[in-house]
């Protein structure tokens, strides 16, 4: 990308016979200013367009870069289905469809065709029915592009990143170590810097325990485990405030004092997140070698050629994923 050219965003529809089709469908009717390229079959997203009662100009991607989109414009890498959609039930057979969209974005993106690649929701069920062992798009794009990752979870005031993610309770106190924290923080801070375009992030950390352990009345894993690490890592002048009750941590007069919070499990600090911001709340993977962002639902499979399901979260996951470019653009 230059100061003449569009942001190129890959944005992938997601499960088939879910909402993403649809989404993208309203994305490209959109306005917003970036280049974008959808992957996905061309007639799937015909389909979508028709269901949402769009008109769009649909056209085959040839690479090149653009300085402006009019709206209803979209080009499309394709990649065909492997067997024609059903709204609302998805497929085992069009699971390799859905991986060669995920594979077709992280490799443009790495050879920089691409500037980032936005994702619609999949379903990771119907992959897995079909024998292809699938966790999910963060996974599946660290293992792509071979990197370290961490899930942050952006609204358009707070983000969250997340020490451990799909733990069961039970198990998350023996997964806090200080190599997790330390790895975390680092790649958090790095990404804030490089990404974000803040040159000196503050993170705030937050404890295990209610009441950050209450001096070990309630547990020691803050006396033990994540103070020490954080005093060190202090020690090379990263900003780090912490270990926070997580309770406090998030009240309005708090949140002025730091760039992004670490939480020790998923429901520690996404309830707080997804309560005020669900439809403006943006999933970005931190440590890739590029800029991958994602709505934060699923595939919404009762919404699924209604034409009714809405488009906010990826919106606002292309207009950050844009901002991102040129934050990097400008670094």
């Amino acid at each position: 990308m230059n100061a003449t050219t569009l942001p190129r965003l890959a944005v992938t529809a997601g499960e088939p016979a879910g909402v993403g089709p649809e989404l993208l469908a309203r994305l490209a009717a959109s306005d917003i200013a970036a280049d974008l390229v959808a992957v996905t079959d061309r007639d799937l997203l015909r389909r979508a367009a028709i269901a949402c009662g769009l008109e769009l100009d649909i056209l085959d991607d040839d690479g090149t870069r653009i300085a402006s989109r009019p709206a209803g414009r979209i080009r499309v890498r394709h990649l065909a289905l492997g067997n024609r959609e059903a709204p609302g039930r998805p497929d085992p057979r069009n699971a390799r469809h859905v991986l060669d969209m995920l594979a077709a974005a992280a490799d443009g993106c790495l050879a920089g065709d691409f500037d980032a690649v936005v994702t619609g929701p999949v379903q990771k069920s119907s992959i897995n029915e079909a024998g292809i062992p699938f966790s999910g798009h963060t996974e599946f794009f660290a293992e792509r592009a071979s990197a370290d990752v961490v899930m942050m979870l952006a609204s358009p005031d707070l983000r969250v990143t997340l020490a451990t993610t799909h733990l069961p309770l039970s198990a998350v106190p023996a997964a806090i170590t200080p190599a997790l924290l330390e790895r975390t923080l680092r790649i958090v801070g790095s990404a804030l810097a490089s990404q974000f375009g803040i040159a000196h992030p503050r993170i705030a950390v937050l404890g295990l325990n209610p009441h950050a352990g209450e001096g070990g009345h309630m547990g020691r894993e803050e006396i033990e485990t994540i103070g020490p690490l954080l005093e060190r890592l202090r020690g090379e002048a990263m900003d780090l405030l912490g270990p926070l009750p997580a309770d406090t941590a998030f009240v309005p007069a708090m949140r002025g004092r730091y760039d992004a919070v670490l939480a020790m499990y998923h429901d520690q600090a996404l309830p707080v997140l997804k309560s005020e911001a669900f439809d403006s709340t943006v999933n970005v993977t931190l440590g890739l070698p590029f800029i991958r962002t994602s709505v934060d639902h699923g595939t919404a499979l009762d919404l699924a050629g209604t034409g009714k399901a809405s488009p906010a979260s990826l919106f606002a996951a292309a207009r950050l994923a844009t901002d991102l470019v040129r934050h990097r653009s400008q670094s």
